[in-house]
């Protein structure tokens, strides 16, 4: 089982504010089996060492260092932590906190030192789904299953969850000639399959409270519209898995469900592409990364594709946007992307974390302004 926890919009707020004189960033490959995690734990304590490295060559007193050294070794030592895993660990360490993210995509391993966290990586497993629910839905059996990144889909067990619709409507079976009033017939089935899936909604809510992943329906009509029309989660997808999904096991409404999550995606980058588009003969889209800054710096980016895996090392000035550019990583620099991108959000702007080629003209970062600058 693939154990998971993506930080919240609160929450990476928080690590975009942070700064001090050390703070570390370590992202490291995974692995939910238990049984081969020991490889995770000794390449932690390597890139452990590559950050008291830098921060000493950085000139850091031994006082700021040795509490990151000893939260780190803690980690390391944490028997129980490493018995739930994902297929990577982001792990951000000041001297007073030590904060882990477990997430289900392959991210590139790396360790950066810098006054700030290095928190572009993270901004896939955020802004990109890989992480949904599936709700396989018929008249005679309803299961709610989670789809994580590249693991095969698990059913989950979610609390009062209906066994079907006739445990609900208190019969043998919703199909019933006789009539009580209006409740017969096929008036009658439509009353008893409405009152199934508001059952179903209500007991998803405290799955789903607080989330944004979408949740996917695997269902035939006429319950895959009346679900729809009754529906209170808002990230319920437009796609759905239209067929019945009975009989149909968890891994495989995953693979037909991870289809459709590649589609939400696409459409996604293919709007900004629309928008940017449109906005570049306006000049309020550019790639140009100086420009960028700046325009992060003002709170004039609406929304921001970054390359997940490119790295430009310097910094930006905290007042004009002015970009130092640096030839290698050090505890003086850090990522000028992952900066722009938290200035970003911290004015309320979108950032989705991409491949390159999801970039127009191949750049390393695209905006959309709010208004030219």
């Amino acid at each position: 089982m693939l154990y998971v926890d993506i930080p919240t919009a609160s929450e990476l707020s928080q690590l975009v504010a942070e700064r001090g004189e050390a703070l570390v960033s370590i992202y490291l490959d995974t692995t939910p089996e238990t049984q081969h995690i020991d490889a995770a734990r000794t390449r932690l304590k390597q890139l452990s060492n590559d950050a008291v490295a830098q921060l000493e060559k950085a000139g850091r007193a031994k006082r700021s260092i040795w509490p990151i050294e000893e939260q780190l070794n803690d980690l390391m030592d944490d028997n129980e932590f490493w018995r739930l895993q994902a297929d990577s660990l982001a792990i951000f360490v000041t001297g007073d906190t030590l904060r882990t993210y477990r997430l289900p995509n392959q991210l590139t391993e790396m360790v950066q030192v810098a006054d700030r966290f290095h928190l572009k990586p993270l901004l896939r497993a955020v802004s990109m789904p890989q992480h949904a629910f599936i709700l396989a839905l018929a008249e005679n059996e309803v299961r709610v299953v989670e789809l994580l990144g590249d693991q095969p889909a698990q059913e989950l067990r979610v609390p009062d969850l209906p066994k079907d619709a006739a445990s609900v409507a208190g019969t043998a079976t919703v199909n019933t000639r006789s009539y009580s009033g209006r409740q017969g017939g096929s008036e009658g089935q439509k009353h008893h399959l409405r009152q199934y899936c508001r059952k179903v909604d209500a007991a998803l809510r405290g799955l789903l409270s607080g989330r944004s992943e979408p949740l996917i329906l695997a269902a035939t009509d006429p319950l895959l519209s009346m679900y729809r029309s009754i529906n209170s989660y808002p990230h319920l997808a437009g796609y759905a898995i239209e067929t019945s999904p009975v009989r149909i096991p968890a891994h495989e409404l995953g693979v037909r469900a991870r289809e459709i999550m590649d589609k939400l995606n696409a459409e996604t980058i293919a709007e900004f592409a629309g928008l940017y588009s449109a906005r570049e003969n306006e000049g309020r889209a550019t790639t140009q990364v100086t420009r960028i800054a700046r325009a992060a710096t003002f709170g004039a980016v609406d929304t921001l594709l970054v390359d997940m895996d490119a790295v430009v090392h310097g910094t930006v000035d905290e007042e004009t946007g002015e970009i130092t550019f640096h030839d290698d990583a050090s505890a003086a620099s850090y990522g000028v992307i992952d900066e722009i991108a938290g200035r970003v959000l911290a004015t309320g702007g979108n950032v989705l974390a991409v491949r390159s080629t999801d970039i127009p003209q191949g750049a390393e970062l695209a905006a959309v302004l709010r208004f030219a600058i």
